[in-house]
Order: structure tokens, then sequence, then C-alpha cells
């Protein structure tokens, strides 16, 4: 596997943070689709709401949010800033995208398996994969299952 990239820095975790679903807030939501392209007529009502707990978090006592700093997942639509849900009761599995915790330190990948290696990828080719040894320390923390970031 050849890499002229030299950068092996990467996206990393500021800030951590439990689920807490204890709570509902129920926000109305329109009950049809928006469309990207070409307006369609808008429905003047809405039919039903959405509670953000029960639509982001499948497993409360294993999720958790992490914010990102970096640029090494932008080609996966992870940016500075934004907000990871993370579940710690998702299987780790090829492709995922998974925080980690290497040498001290947290950050945040795509799995991937090549001539039989195991690699955490960046997102960006300016960052170089890094290769699992046998010699990390690491443990991997959970699988994101959303990206929370803001629209402008």
């Amino acid at each position: 596997m050849a890499h002229k990239k030299t950068k092996t820095s990467t996206c990393i975790i500021t800030a951590g943070y439990q689920a807490e679903t204890s709570t509902a807030l129920e926000i109305p939501l329109l009950s049809t689709y928006v469309a990207a392209g070409f307006p369609s007529p808008a429905d003047d009502h809405f039919e039903e709401t959405l509670d953000l707990n029960s639509y982001l978090i499948t497993h409360p006592a294993a999720t958790f949010f992490v914010r990102v700093e970096g640029e090494s997942m932008i080609n996966a639509g992870i940016r500075p800033g934004d907000m990871l849900v993370v579940d710690r009761s998702l299987p780790i599995k090829e492709n995922a995208i998974v925080i980690a915790y290497i040498n001290g330190e947290f950050t945040v990948k795509r799995i991937a398996t090549k001539q039989g290696r195991h690699y955490l990828c960046a997102e960006n080719e300016a960052f170089a994969p890094i290769a699992i040894t046998k010699e990390m320390d690491i443990e991997l923390w959970g699988v994101v299952s959303y990206v929370i970031h803001k629209a402008t």
C-alpha cells in the first residue's frame, strides 16, 4: 500500500457528553418531504411530532455525543465543530466510522481492511491511514450513527 501522504494526525474529539433521554421534547414534523429540486405544493399543516431523542438514540445507555476538531474526515461529511452521536452497542464492521482511543488520544476514522491488515482511515487525502498494530494502545469506543452540524 503506497501512500505519499505525510499527515497522520486526525480529527480529534474535543468534548464528550452522555446522552440524556429522560425528557421528551416533541417538535412539529412536516408530514411531507421537502423538494430539493423543483418546488412542490405545500401542505399547510403538521401531522406529527418528532422527539429527537427517539430519532437519534436507539440505545440510550450506550450512546454518547462528541464534538469534532480537525478536517481529516471532511469528505465523509464530518466537519470541525460537528457533534457526533456515537453508539457503543453497535457492532464495529468494515467501513464503519468509529471513535478510537489511540495512545491516549481520541480520534474519529473509518475502519478498513486491506490485504489482511486493519486500518483507521481518514476521509481526506492529506492524511495517511493509521495501521492498527499489536504494539498500539488502542480501544474502539463506538460507532458513529449520526453527524449533526449547522447548515452553513
